[in-house]
């Protein structure tokens, strides 16, 4: 049980949900931006007492019937809920991040000729990808396994600050934190992934101001924008695919609209890759 990422979890989301949301009333003179840890305690069904507990970092260890209480009166999205349940220790099974790719999943890249692919962990190290995702990312059999991080090339940019000027860039980055943020509660034992948040807490104020809003969502699909020196822009529809049997890893593809300039875009680079 994580006592203090799980009191900090609960505060933000607290300060997220507004008494309209839960049918409360607001008043002017509420000095409290959402609910107040009363309101919280009513809703859950408990005492102020042990709530206030949970949020100071103090409290006993939460049973399941607890959390579920919890959730509802946060308003808890799936993904919430489950992060919840893994800093409380409430998690069905204690997973860790492997290194390895099943061969299985090897193959099918192979065969993915005219789509960009590339296997994901949950630390966002790419671990294996096909020919034309190589093309379009610019080289990924060209660094080493330390660098090859996307979460690390979004917040390590020098355009940066640019970056966030663009809403899809910028949402994409806010995503990948939550989704980070999801993993860290799946994987609280996880050396190289408390590493990297380290790392990026010291290192990038963007990364520390989307870290500290404890924002938590699952990755899945998402449209974003890639420029690639010879082909130009592209418009990519990035879909995230579990893994089956394999929590820490996800198969990430970019697919264009059939007929767009997007769509012969890939087609071009996939003919540069050819030719080359």
């Amino acid at each position: 049980m994580n006592r203090d990422e799980l009191a900090d979890f609960l505060r933000i989301r607290r300060a997220h949900v507004t008494p309209a949301e839960v049918g409360l009333p607001g008043g002017d003179r509420r000095r409290t931006p959402g609910l107040r840890r009363q309101e919280v305690a009513q809703l859950a069904g408990m005492s102020i007492d042990y709530y206030i507990r949970l949020e100071q970092g103090r409290g006993p260890h939460p049973s399941r019937q607890v959390l579920n209480a919890l959730a509802r009166a946060l308003m808890l999205s799936q993904d919430e809920r489950a992060h919840l349940f893994h800093l409380a220790g409430q998690a069905v099974e204690s997973p860790r991040i492997r290194e390895d790719v099943p061969e299985s999943l090897l193959h099918l890249l192979s065969f993915m000729e005219e789509v960009p692919a590339y296997v994901l962990d949950a630390r966002y190290d790419i671990r294996a990808w096909n020919p034309l995702a190589n093309a379009l990312m610019g080289g990924l059999d060209s660094v080493t396994d330390e660098t090859r991080n996307v979460i690390r090339w979004v917040f390590m940019s020098p355009d940066i600050t640019k970056h966030f000027e663009d809403e899809e860039k910028s949402r994409f980055a806010r995503a990948s934190v939550a989704d980070l943020r999801a993993a860290m509660g799946r994987y609280p034992d996880d050396r190289k992934l408390q590493a990297l948040v380290t790392e990026l807490l010291g290192l990038s104020p963007h990364f520390a101001e989307l870290w500290s809003r404890h924002e938590v969502e699952i990755r899945r699909q998402q449209r974003k924008r890639v420029t690639h020196p010879v082909v130009g822009e592209i418009d990519v529809i990035c879909q995230v695919m579990a893994v089956p049997d394999r929590d820490d890893l996800r198969l990430v593809l970019y697919t264009a609209e059939p007929g767009s300039p997007s769509h012969q875009a890939l087609r071009d680079l996939r003919q540069l890759t050819l030719s080359s």
